[in-house]
């Protein structure tokens, strides 16, 4: 039966605590019950064995005494007897001591009056010769009793004796351990009910004194979320230890099933993100790169006072926003270059109308026709080699963007591109990077500033190769300059060539870096085998 108390008009549920300690106190209370019962049943079956080795003793000792043969053989049984067996009875705190005749009749009693009466019993056995004992009720009441025979040299039974302890007798003795065995159960019971309750106002405490219900509820809201969000999540305690981490997370960190309970160390992150985990601080939208995804990180403290419990790591994939600004960023120089074209061109409308206003027509036709013919050769240049859309729109958009920061922007004669099945989010990560990288050093180093691109295919691999004539890179510095938060520039988040290598990795490509007066990168990817001619 579901318990309920009604609490301000309302029917409220027992709180899992209290449900718990009002189970514990039950548990308790029928385990000191039983406990007491099964020793009570113990102590009676022990004082009835005690009973029975004692009046077996007695019975046997008085059997073999010399003086009960002697009284026997005497006229007056009784009178020799009686005050052995008044004497025995005293010093060994048997209840009765009976000696009668092998047909029963008694020669002692506690009760004189029963003297030369029959024994109530069984004596078959005693007469056989046996020791025999038996609960039987007699003229004092039931009793245990051991019936013995008197046997005379030659082996023949003169008398039988009867030595009893009275049940009276026992009670009396088993409600005084009773007594105390109570006691020690009330004490035990006590100590249950005060150890339950202080279980109780711990477990309150933890479980907010919500009922298994709510608790049952949580768990299931718990376990829907974690398994239904995309983002990842991760519970870090204060050793650094993961305590918890979702389907989402296992996905984005490709963790294996036993990542939970191991060091975030252990987990075979790349380096950033490891650091960020093991460092216990703050952090807001920090951008991270794994082997194949962009990560946009949060990380929260808990705190319990002044003392920190661990951290809440959430984790958003930014990957495919990545390959999307990338390629818009590509359609965004494009634009840049139209409106910068659109801008050049009314400046040159502009002086053609003015020669033509000065009288000189001759002059204005060959100063627009140089105009057009050199950018409409551009055009026609990138479009006539690089015949997927995208990243012919990203070349003419870079081609504008050098023009105004004053780079020369060039493409090699022999750069020639179909749409060759690769991804073209991938491409324009890889190819737009690494031209801004080539600008940026081209810029740094002495003038003229020039970039060259170089696309096309052999058959089996992609071939991009981007050179300038900046300061060139360091060999010791090539693979630095893969990782996230590498840059030569003297502020930036650096992020530009780790994507690149994320992109070249996600393609199953390579990518080498070499000095030719110059940094010239090679990025090498495997064509889809659809596309191989």
């Amino acid at each position: 039966m579901r318990q309920q108390m009604v609490i301000s008009g309302r029917v409220r549920r027992w709180s899992l605590a209290r449900q718990i300690l009002i189970l514990q106190i039950v548990i308790v209370g029928v385990t000191v019950a039983v406990s007491t019962t099964i020793g009570f049943l113990q102590a009676r079956d022990l004082l009835t064995d005690e009973a029975t080795g004692v009046t077996t003793a007695v019975a046997v000792s008085v059997a073999d005494s010399p003086a009960v043969l002697d009284a026997l053989n005497g006229s007056d049984p009784t009178a020799a007897l009686q005050p052995y067996a008044d004497r025995v009875t005293a010093e060994t705190k048997v209840d009765f001591i009976t000696i009668m005749s092998p047909a029963g009749i008694r020669f002692t009693h506690p009760n004189r009056s029963q003297i030369g009466g029959h024994y109530l019993g069984n004596i078959t056995q005693a007469l056989a010769g046996k020791t025999y004992s038996e609960t039987y009720t007699g003229t004092l009441g039931p009793s245990v009793r051991t019936i013995t025979p008197v046997k005379d040299p030659a082996g023949r039974v003169r008398a039988l004796v009867s030595a009893g302890i009275t049940v009276e007798r026992l009670s009396s003795r088993l409600r005084a351990q009773i007594g105390a065995a109570g006691l020690a159960g009330l004490v035990g019971l006590s100590a249950g009910v005060v150890g339950s309750y202080l279980v109780g106002t711990r477990l309150r405490r933890h479980t907010h004194s919500l009922g298994p219900t709510e608790l049952n509820r949580m768990y299931d809201h718990h376990e829907a979320i974690l398994h239904a969000v995309r983002e990842g999540l991760l519970l870090i305690d204060a050793r650094g230890t993961l305590t918890l981490c979702n389907d989402g997370a296992r996905e984005l960190l490709r963790l294996g099933a036993d990542a939970e309970g191991r060091q975030v160390t252990d987990l075979g992150l790349p380096p950033s993100l490891t650091e960020l985990l093991a460092s216990g601080e703050n952090r807001t939208d920090e951008i991270h790169l794994t082997g194949e995804r962009v990560l946009l990180v949060n990380v929260a403290v808990v705190r319990s006072g002044a003392r920190s419990l661990g951290t809440v790591v959430t984790l958003r994939d930014h990957t495919e926003l990545q390959g999307l600004a990338g390629q818009l960023d590509a359609e965004r120089g494009f634009a840049e270059a139209l409106r910068s074209a659109a801008h050049e061109a009314a400046n040159r409308l502009h002086t053609v109308i003015t020669l033509v206003e000065l009288g000189r027509p001759q002059q204005a036709v060959a100063f627009a026709t140089a105009e057009l013919r050199a950018a409409q050769e551009l055009t026609d240049r990138v479009v006539a080699a690089i015949r997927e859309p995208v990243l012919a729109a990203l070349l003419l958009g870079k081609s504008a963007e050098a023009a105004e920061r004053g780079v020369e922007l060039s493409i090699s004669e022999d750069t020639e591109l179909d749409d060759v099945g690769l991804d073209e989010r991938d491409l324009v990560t890889v190819l737009g990077n690494l031209i801004d990288n080539a600008m940026e050093a081209a810029m740094s180093g002495s003038p003229p500033a020039r970039v060259t691109v170089h696309v096309r295919t052999d058959g089996t691999d992609c071939l991009i190769r981007v050179t300038d004539n900046g300061p060139g890179l360091d060999p010791a510095a090539a693979q630095e300059a893969f990782q996230r938060g590498w840059t030569t520039k003297g502020t930036g988040r650096g992020i530009g060539l780790a994507m690149v290598a994320q992109a070249v990795r996600r393609l199953n490509g390579t990518i080498e870096v070499s000095d030719d007066g110059g940094a010239v990168f090679t990025v090498r990817l495997p064509l889809p085998v659809e596309s191989r001619p």
